[in-house]
């Protein structure tokens, strides 16, 4: 399915394209787990800051999710794609909310970007990116979250260089008819709204027929919508803290 440049103005069209585009790309991260109608689940852990279950639909249920992942162990995650379940019976916290946002297929305005940029074709330049990403808010999740089997077709690793150093980037993945970006970083502010306006560059070059989406909150949300992206409705991630 293709979802068409005007489907902002179906936004439920939109996530749930959205969200099948975020649980290809988890499933793609974590390299287990499976779907079913409703969800994308793995009975095991994922890595860090990946969730064990996506919700596809807005009638997915809480017993769906409970069924297809581990509370017996520390760590499981959901992310309710549709901000629909209730979870805290079963032992859930509400970890933070974010907005899907989504933009119609098509470059960004140039930018008078100062950084090089690039994407990733070795195996040894992933470990740099993944470097990088992480001193910009990976919170420690340590080295191999990003394996060498994301370099292929249909992933894209954008990295922004200043000089040698890897200092912004951006992944770009497709699924669900469109086109995902995500893990988006800036070790400086003022690079910003570059690094967007880069990703959008690239994923008009490679798939100039796609939308973009993605989800972010905060001043990232913000910088998105500078970048030409509309905010289509809320999500949740949930964490198990029972």
């Amino acid at each position: 399915m293709i979802i068409t440049p005007n489907s902002a103005e179906h936004p439920l069209t939109a996530v749930t394209a959205a969200a099948r585009n975020n649980a290809d790309w988890c499933a793609a991260v974590s390299r287990s787990g499976h779907f079913r109608d409703a969800l994308w689940c793995s009975p095991l852990r994922t890595p860090p800051l990946y969730p064990d279950a996506v919700t596809l639909t807005p009638g997915a249920t809480a017993a769906e999710v409970l069924a297809g992942v581990d509370t017996t162990t520390p760590g499981c995650s959901v992310k309710d794609s549709f901000a629909a379940l209730d979870l805290t019976p079963a032992g859930f916290e509400v970890l933070f909310e974010a907005e899907w946002i989504h933009r119609p297929a098509g470059a960004a305005a140039p930018t008078n970007s100062r950084l090089d940029w690039e994407e990733l074709e070795a195996p040894g330049e992933l470990a740099a990116w993944e470097t990088a990403w992480d001193g910009d808010g990976g919170e420690g999740t340590g080295p191999g979250l990003f394996h060498e089997g994301l370099l292929r077709e249909g992933i894209v690793f954008l990295a922004g260089r200043d000089g040698s150093r890897i200092t912004a980037g951006a992944v770009l993945s497709t699924g669900g008819g469109v086109v995902g970006v995500s893990n988006v970083f800036a070790h400086d502010d003022a690079d910003a709204d570059a690094v967007w306006a880069a990703a959008l560059d690239a994923a008009a070059r490679h798939w100039p027929e796609l939308p973009v989406v993605g989800y972010e909150h905060g001043e990232d949300l913000d910088t998105a919508v500078r970048a030409g992206f509309t905010p289509l409705g809320p999500l949740r991630i949930w964490l198990h803290t029972a």
